[in-house]
């Protein structure tokens, strides 16, 4: 069973201990956040403040999907799924999506501000991290647009801050969707943008829509086919778009083409906040839906680990893996893992070698450098397994032949924190694939024997350690 709202899905979190329902008073300036970050940093329970300081209405909800924990039950899987299930089932649905479907009303509609009734700090907007450059009411979010001159509609993961009652300004990349609709078509002509911007949807539709799906493809279907079921969506107030039903806040407006401000800093997914203050859109608000005692959504980001390490890598990782299959390359499979805040990816091949290997670093790396470390592995490494993949790396990967290194010019990323400031400004990127497999040339006889419980002894042995394993007093 997946859930169609955060409240349900709470309480599927209460009943296996992966969610801490504060009730004491909790300061939505800083407090929230640095619970929220104390607990992602320990791979812990998500925080739940039912109670913030100067908020008689309106909770925070910390870290909804920071572990893969959290990622199975929002599928309605059990907790303790392995990760490579959880990949596998997520692939599986996202091949089957489904349309949605739209009705009269919804939950999110329980409530509404429009015109000069606006105020966003009606809510309890936090202060995530200290030195942000604002509050930020939208971290764990995302927000709907539609493209111009078709009816492709996109949800897309980006952060905005509060300017003040009426006013939000976000930073979306500038290779985003939501930056191509906006600086393609509707700034040139001098036109504001129309924009719903979502807070606290359920866990299935916000972890799509942070994912990264080609044009024309709306996240709506793919978000149905993790539920196996239509998402249901209701129109807004004052535009033309449609919104899931059961979400928590919705907040409508336009991006203006004759506006900016500023925008950040903010503590960034790679575990550094590296940039300062920046120019940015503005979105002007014309109205707000909401739920009575709405809950805020909050991501913060951070250190391993936190929703983006753990949502967005492990769709783009199935995204690498379907490119590199579909190149006729011989993968396993491929991980992100959320330690390595979306620059390290993992590749399993069932053929090794220096060819294969180059191989798949030329097919990750033929569009765009997001990439930046690489390290491919024979398939008898569970690349799951971090303790394996560094063994494979420290004793299989040739400190010289093993290593191969590229600049991709302009076809990086600008929050890297190891390239410099002018680095990022150009979007500099530059990858390192380590080749952690055994050379094709080599004779069978010369590849070394892994000395590891289920390669060394004989399966029978293997076989009765396993059946008496409880007997022997482990």
């Amino acid at each position: 069973m997946t859930f169609k709202d955060n409240r349900t899905f709470i309480e599927a979190l209460k009943k296996t201990g992966d969610v801490v329902c504060i009730s004491q008073e909790v300061d939505w300036d800083l407090e929230a956040g640095a619970i929220t970050r104390r607990t992602n940093e320990l791979y812990g329970p998500a925080a739940f403040c039912e109670k913030i300081k100067d908020y008689p209405e309106g909770r925070i909800l910390g870290g909804p999907v920071a572990t893969y924990r959290r990622v199975a039950i929002a599928m309605g899987m059990p907790p303790e799924t392995p990760i490579k299930e959880i990949y596998d089932e997520y692939e599986r649905r996202q091949d089957n999506p489904v349309p949605p479907v739209v009705v009269e009303d919804g939950p999110c509609k329980e409530n509404r501000m429009l015109g000069d009734e606006v105020d966003l700090f009606h809510f309890p907007v936090p202060m995530v991290h200290d030195g942000d450059g604002g509050r930020y009411i939208a971290t764990w979010n995302f927000s709907v647009t539609r493209d111009m001159d078709s009816d492709w509609v996109n949800w897309g993961m980006y952060r905005y801050m509060v300017i003040d009652r009426k006013n939000l300004t976000g930073n979306p990349s500038p290779a985003s969707h939501l930056a191509a609709m906006f600086l393609g078509k509707y700034l040139p002509q001098d036109i504001p943008l129309p924009i719903a911007l979502v807070i606290g949807a359920d866990p299935l539709c916000s972890m799509v829509a942070q994912q990264g799906f080609k044009i024309g493809e709306s996240e709506v279907n793919f978000a149905g086919g993790l539920h196996q079921e239509p998402v249901e969506l209701v129109k807004c107030e004052t535009n033309d778009l449609y919104v899931p039903a059961h979400a928590e806040i919705v907040i409508e407006g336009e991006i203006l083409p004759d506006e900016v401000a500023y925008e950040g800093p903010f503590g960034e997914y790679t575990g550094y906040r590296i940039a300062g203050h920046k120019k940015s859109v503005v979105f002007r608000v014309n109205a707000i839906t909401y739920r009575s005692n709405p809950i805020v959504t909050m991501c913060v980001h951070g250190v391993p680990s936190d929703e983006g390490q753990v949502t967005a890598t492990m769709g783009t990782a199935i995204a690498l893996r379907r490119l590199l299959r579909k190149r006729g390359l011989p993968v396993k499979d491929v991980y992100m893992p959320p330690e390595g805040a979306g620059h390290l990816a993992v590749v399993s091949v069932t053929q090794g070698g220096g060819e294969v290997a180059r191989a798949v670093k030329e097919a990750m790396t033929v569009r765009r450098a997001w990439y930046p470390k690489i390290i491919v592995v024979d398939e008898d490494v569970d690349i799951y397994n971090l303790g394996e993949v560094v063994h494979a790396f420290s004793v299989k990967c040739h400190s010289y032949r093993g290593v191969y290194t590229s600049e991709e010019p302009g076809r990086g990323g600008p929050a890297t924190p190891c390239y410099s400031k002018e680095e990022r400004a150009q979007q500099y990127g530059a990858v390192a694939m380590f080749d952690a497999t055994w050379p094709q040339e080599w004779p069978e006889e010369e590849i070394p024997v892994k000395s590891a419980f289920n390669t060394i002894y004989p399966g029978e042995v293997q076989d009765k350690v396993l059946r008496k394993w409880k007997e022997y007093g482990f």
